[in-house]
């Protein structure tokens, strides 16, 4: 998003917590700034001059309710009453498709919500709460509610590049799924016409794991597909998150996330045209992931004999 952002001639202000996470940004024509969403001091410098705000930020992590509530909900609350402190217009929130549970039909407009995660529920109790404080101030408030969303940097493509990918589960499950630049898209396009309300947002092709497999091994050959039966990976990342409650630190590779990669969660076709007027890019994962993968390709020399990538 701050890509097209900048490449747009936008400017964007950035809220960076951890200093070497912005490196990846440095390349940008962005203002980049020191800040936690616990924090409601440094968001209040974050926010000065600021008329239109897209909140991304929070723990991205499948773990209890407990865990990921402080950044998700508390973080958000500090940043709404930032935001209204400091006359901020236009609010677009980063929602998520997990604020339901598995669906027999696709998940449209009109389908209640009905989280199974901690995460769902988290995210869920943000996006109900910040819509009530953007409305008692006048504040525009939309959430785009997305579904897995693939680019060169998400968890899918970091692991594929190993040329592995332990999948929990038999992949046989639809899921909506939309490509990280329509997602930006989106959330831009939202900010732009002063959106308002919850809106489900997915490319136009709900697929299965396998087909996504498929079609990845496609263009990259390389890639392996381990199955693991779910409830042998329950039983696995369940311990896992036993270690790491001891710490009070998420688990990327939780128990949580094994139930929502088997979550049946298809999405209506054409949600970007019907509710933000713009057509995806990438109408499916087959245009999409040639795409991402072009954009994962490193150029880095090594003997032939030694490359086993």
């Amino acid at each position: 998003m701050a890509k097209q952002l900048s490449e747009r001639g936008i400017r964007p202000r950035l809220l960076v917590r951890r200093p070497f996470r912005g490196i990846i940004l440095k390349s940008l024509d962005a203002e980049l700034v020191q800040g936690d969403l616990l924090e409601p001091q440094s968001l209040k410098r974050a926010l000065a001059g600021i008329d239109t705000i897209i909140h991304l930020g929070a723990v991205a992590a499948f773990v209890s309710y407990r865990l990921v509530r402080p950044s998700i909900v508390d973080g958000s609350r500090n940043l709404l009453e930032a935001a209204r402190e400091a006359g901020v217009k236009k609010f677009v929130y980063g929602g998520t498709l997990l604020v339901y549970g598995s669906q027999k039909q696709p998940i449209d407009q009109n389908t209640p919500s009905s989280p199974v995660l901690g995460y769902g529920r988290a995210k869920l109790e943000a996006e109900e709460m910040m819509a009530a404080m953007a409305a008692e101030s006048g504040m525009r408030f939309a959430s785009l509610r997305l579904p897995h969303t693939y680019g060169a940097r998400s968890l899918f493509f970091e692991e594929a590049r190993k040329g592995r990918i332990l999948f929990p589960g038999r992949g046989d499950n639809l899921y909506a799924h939309l490509n990280v630049a329509d997602a930006a898209r989106a959330l831009i396009r939202a900010a732009e016409n002063g959106a308002n309300g919850v809106m489900l947002v997915a490319d136009n092709l709900p697929c299965t794991w396998n087909q996504l497999f498929y079609a990845t091994q496609t263009y990259y050959p390389r890639l392996k597909i381990t199955h693991i039966p779910k409830a042998l990976a329950l039983l696995g990342t369940g311990l896992m998150d036993l270690v790491h409650m001891t710490v009070s630190s998420p688990n990327l590779y939780s128990a949580g996330a094994v139930r929502s990669w088997n979550l049946n969660l298809p999405v209506e076709t054409g949600t970007l045209s019907k509710l933000l007027g713009i057509e995806p890019l990438y109408p499916s994962i087959h245009d999409g992931i040639p795409a991402v993968l072009d954009e994962s390709i490193s150029f880095c020399w090594r003997h032939s004999m030694k490359d086993h990538c």
